[in-house]
């Protein structure tokens, strides 16, 4: 028999607590008010956004800081609205739970033309289906626990979104009260095929007089650093990572030597890793960003990649191979090399924006993209969440070295610009101890300005860098036409619009400087407005474009 004290609406609410989630982000609707009308009572905060991309957005940053993201929002208009940041995270493997209220369930039968809907009631699941691992439109008490249960298992253990569709008259109704919640555990490996894939690539290894590690963002994701860890220190090999991957593990690992992208790599992490004798891959996803343009070109007969089931060593494929336990045999089965007989060069000797060379501002000086970023790279410090928008921001901060401790933040694989402002509310509000630093271009910008206002509203403490290259510099690269222009705002001035923080206005070194100073003192939100030239930017956004222009077939 049901319990009376316990409502569908208070089930689910307690589960998203159980499985690590504290604040849900949404935007009201009336399908989905009864919900939010329990989220208030319960001990989730209710973190209400400008719109429902960007509540979306912020649930995939808030997921990639806390490892688990929700928000919720109303039938059709609003869920539609969010899809393409639910997109995203489908696309990078992020968990992220979306909560529709939609219409009572005797409206799915009869299907009226209520607002908001289609004729056709089922077409946003249907939608929801394909860019989610699993998916549910509740129907009663009695069968929504295990639905609710199943959805959220498949969203942790895949690492990516799932979808609940909450009609308006189940939010009230009786249900059994939760039992504790049975985490998933990955299935284990066919021990024979680890087994065989395991004395492949030993062998290998051990052979190997030039080794090389990858290690990519299903380490990540799959919380398998201190496995890799792990694995390096018992070898001692060199390692790179990819654009997905930057800050894996530290990027002042004595073993770290550089970011890894294909031709767009800097020359020694190049060479590093085209004149290995053998390559372990570990979780990579190899993206046209990732890869620098498809230009990795690794040798197969070389190569063993370990995704987060399968293992393929030269040609040939193991299948239920789970890579923690494929790591876990590397570590155990490997010895020690030492350094010099591996030709590390630390990355910190040759990053492009390294923190080892010495910054002298020359105050008068128009600021440039290259210096910018060599000033970030001394300017940032502690345990920063560094949150990169696509174009000049992400393959300039890429290519930074990161403090210890540091997190990093873009959308090196979907690319979808608005991206950041609202992960940088999200990642501020899953860790509010810690400095969020965000790098946004001006176009960018005006998608999803908005949720500036909700950062204010929370009395969040990021610091905003609005890079103002007067347009899309990513497209411009690409094929430079008029439709890249933007109506100039005076961005700064947008903290005022929005009732709080400091706001300055940046075109030289020296005023540089002193903004600087002035966002340390600070003890609020910061937004300093650098700007840049139409087309100053790095030459690996240069080779991006190019590739771009090729690939569509662009004069």
């Amino acid at each position: 028999m049901n319990s009376p004290e316990f409502t569908v609406a208070q089930y689910l609410l307690n589960r998203l607590k159980e499985i690590g989630v504290e604040h849900l982000f949404g935007v009201p609707g009336d399908f989905v008010l009864g919900f939010f009308n329990q989220v208030l009572k319960s001990g989730l905060k209710y973190v209400g956004t400008c719109n429902e991309l960007n509540a979306a957005y912020a649930a995939d940053g808030y997921a990639r800081i806390r490892g688990i993201g929700a928000f919720g929002s109303t039938f059709g208009v609003g869920e539609l609205s969010a899809i393409n940041g639910v997109a995203g995270a489908f696309a990078e493997r992020v968990p992220v739970v979306a909560i529709t209220g939609s219409p009572a369930t005797i409206n799915f039968r009869t299907r009226p033309l209520l607002h908001h809907t289609l004729g056709d009631y089922q077409v946003p699941l249907r939608m929801y289906e394909r860019i989610t691992v699993a998916s549910t439109q509740l129907a009663s008490g009695e069968t929504a626990p295990a639905e609710i249960d199943r959805v959220l298992s498949a969203c942790l253990s895949r690492q990516q979104p799932v979808y609940i569709s909450l009609p308006s008259d189940v939010v009230m109704m009786r249900c059994e009260p939760p039992k504790a919640f049975l985490f998933p555990t990955p299935a284990p490996s066919d021990q024979d095929a680890l087994g065989e894939a395991l004395k492949e690539a030993l062998g290998m290894l051990e052979k190997a007089r030039k080794p090389v590690v990858i290690g990519d963002v299903e380490l990540i994701r799959f919380k398998l650093q201190k496995e890799f860890a792990g694995l390096l220190d018992k070898t001692g090999f060199p390692f790179v990572t990819m654009m997905l991957s930057k800050a894996v593990l530290s990027e002042h690992h004595p073993q770290f030597i550089g970011l890894f992208e294909g031709d767009r790599s800097r020359e020694y992490v190049r060479d590093r890793v085209a004149s290995a004798d053998c390559i372990l891959q570990l979780g990579a996803l190899m993206t046209d960003l990732n890869t620098g343009g498809f230009t990795t070109d690794l040798d197969d007969s070389k190569t063993i990649s370990a995704n987060i089931r399968t293992v393929k060593i030269k040609h040939h494929h193991y299948e239920n191979v789970y890579l923690r336990e494929f790591i876990l045999g590397l570590t155990e089965g490997l010895s020690r090399r030492g350094p010099a007989t591996l030709e590390i060069q630390c990355a910190a000797e040759g990053c492009v924006h390294r923190h080892t060379e010495p910054y002298r501002p020359d105050p008068p000086r128009p600021l440039t993209i290259k210096r910018f970023f060599d000033r970030m790279s001394h300017f940032i410090e502690g345990d920063p969440i560094v949150i990169a928008e696509t174009g000049v921001s992400i393959f300039s901060a890429a290519e930074m070295l990161l403090p210890e401790g540091a997190t990093f933040i873009g959308q090196a694989f979907y690319g979808s610009i608005g991206y950041t402002v609202g992960a940088t509310l999200g990642a501020s509000m899953a860790a509010p101890d810690r400095r969020a630093v965000l790098f946004v271009g001006d176009g960018a910008f005006q998608v999803t300005c908005q949720d500036l206002s909700t950062m204010i509203r929370n009395r969040l403490k990021p610091i905003v860098f609005l890079i103002n290259n007067d347009g899309y510099t990513i497209e411009r690269v690409i094929c430079d036409r008029p439709y890249n222009d933007l109506q100039p705002w005076r961005y700064h001035k947008l903290v005022d619009v929005f009732g709080g923080g400091l706001g300055l206005d940046v075109r030289t070194e020296g005023e540089l400087e002193d903004a600087l100073g002035k966002a340390a003192a600070a003890d609020g939100l910061v937004f300093i407005e650098i700007h840049a030239g139409r087309l100053d930017c790095p030459e690996s956004l240069r080779s991006a474009g190019r590739s771009m222009a090729k690939t569509n077939q662009l004069d």
